[in-house]
């Protein structure tokens, strides 16, 4: 059990890497199988597919992802920080990605998105999801800091949403012009979205 254990293990450690890299069109199965170390007969044992694969590696890396964003949108800090901590820990991602890969990678979720909404429902379908999870975090922020007077959004979620927006386009800018620093702006362009003066939040830091 060990074993097989193990190959899976390798199979989805593998797959993550060239899918975060070089999207998931351009890979075949035994390219997988020869970075992951194990015979193709493994790969069918775990998964039916390539595109059942590709939703184990979306599962497996929302999976962290999610426990960082509740880790940074939670917590004694005030609201508005919490969204601020969000974009700094996204700018120091892609910062690590820049430096282990020797490019900004982007958003695995992005760049599916881009890649594959029109040619595969699955993923086009759990990539929905997690986006909608994405927001519905940022909008319980959001509700949290009007309820303190820090914002006045009469629609949190809808406000939710064209920040999640904003994040993942800049995300796309720092991949396209493969630079991190694309992401300093995300702070200042969420305080004019949610019309928050900069001496307010000043005030709370």
């Amino acid at each position: 059990m060990g074993r097989t254990s193990d190959a899976k293990g390798k199979i989805l450690s593998a797959a993550h890497s060239l899918i975060e890299q070089r999207g998931y069109s351009a890979l075949g199965v035994a390219e997988i199988c020869k970075a992951a170390g194990v015979p193709k007969g493994s790969f069918y044992y775990f998964f039916e597919s390539k595109e059942a694969l590709a939703l184990a590696v979306i599962d497996e890396h929302w999976t962290q992802e999610r426990r960082d964003w509740e880790a940074v949108l939670s917590g004694d800090t005030e609201p508005l920080q919490q969204l601020r901590r969000l974009f700094e820990a996204t700018e120091a991602r892609q910062r690590a990605g820049r430096e282990s890969c020797g490019a900004v990678v982007g958003c695995m979720f992005g760049n599916l998105s881009l890649e594959m909404s029109n040619q595969t429902e699955s993923v086009r379908k759990r990539l929905q999801e997690i986006f909608e999870e994405q927001v519905g975090l940022v909008a319980g922020t959001l509700v949290e800091a009007r309820s303190r007077g820090d914002v006045n959004v009469t629609d949190p979620r809808a406000a939710a949403k064209a920040i999640v927006a904003q994040l993942e386009g800049q995300v796309l800018f720092a991949k396209l012009y493969d630079r991190p620093s694309e992401l300093s702006t995300l702070w200042r362009s969420c305080l004019a979205l949610l019309a928050v003066h900069d001496d307010k939040v000043a005030a709370q830091a």
